[in-house]
């Protein structure tokens, strides 16, 4: 059982050591906790019960247009994560073939992101998080050779990624600020678990800068 707890315990600190494990847990806790606050928030004003439980998670994973496609979005980034996960597996440098299949994938989940919320009326997130993340993410899938042949190096692209999480992060904090002044327990638990996701996919985007 030791041995089967210590060879466990690898296998998670090898699954989070690289880019993909931390965008990846910062996917996972920020759907799976989205989806319990959202849960439980629907409870509180239908009350308790399966049936409940299941319309909250229909409307949270597809209950609008702007909701899909943010499930969507995430679904492809879990994706992506998976990418960089095996890019890195063996450490860095990472598999740049690997890596730039990330690239590409996040791109097209950062802009159903955006999608997303442009249709739940969040325009400046849209362009930030949405096409300005997606942006960084395409010029960083490019070949080397057309990289190379550009008036600025790789690196830009990969800054770009870093600071279009500035905006979110911003938006996530003011919110927080109000949830505190008006004593909103649920809103501040989102705030703060936003925040926590933030920061994992921020520290993967620093690990991809500094690659």
């Amino acid at each position: 059982m030791t041995l089967q707890l210590v060879s466990m315990n690898r296998e998670i600190a090898l699954r989070l050591s690289g880019p993909g494990g931390l965008y990846n847990l910062g996917n996972g806790l920020g759907l799976m906790g989205g989806l319990a606050l959202h849960i439980s928030a629907a409870m509180a004003v239908q009350g308790a019960g399966l049936t409940n439980g299941a319309f909250a998670i229909l409307d949270y994973l597809a209950g609008s247009l702007g909701a899909t496609a943010i499930t969507l979005a995430m679904l492809v980034f879990f994706w992506s994560g998976e990418r960089y996960h095996r890019a890195w597996s063996k450490g860095a440098p990472p598999d740049a073939r690997l890596n730039r299949t990330g690239d590409l994938s996040s791109g097209y989940g950062a802009l159903l992101l955006g999608l997303g919320l442009l249709l739940l009326g969040q325009p400046v997130l849209a362009a930030t998080s949405g096409l300005m993340h997606a942006a960084g993410k395409f010029g960083s899938a490019l070949p080397p050779q057309v990289q190379a042949r550009l008036p600025f190096g790789p690196r830009a692209f990969r800054l770009i990624v870093v600071a279009s999480r500035g905006p979110a992060l911003v938006a996530v904090l003011l919110q927080a600020q109000a949830a505190l002044a008006t004593g909103g327990g649920q809103a501040l638990a989102a705030s703060a678990l936003l925040v926590l996701c933030y920061m994992l996919w921020l520290r993967a985007d620093l690990a991809l800068l500094r690659a």
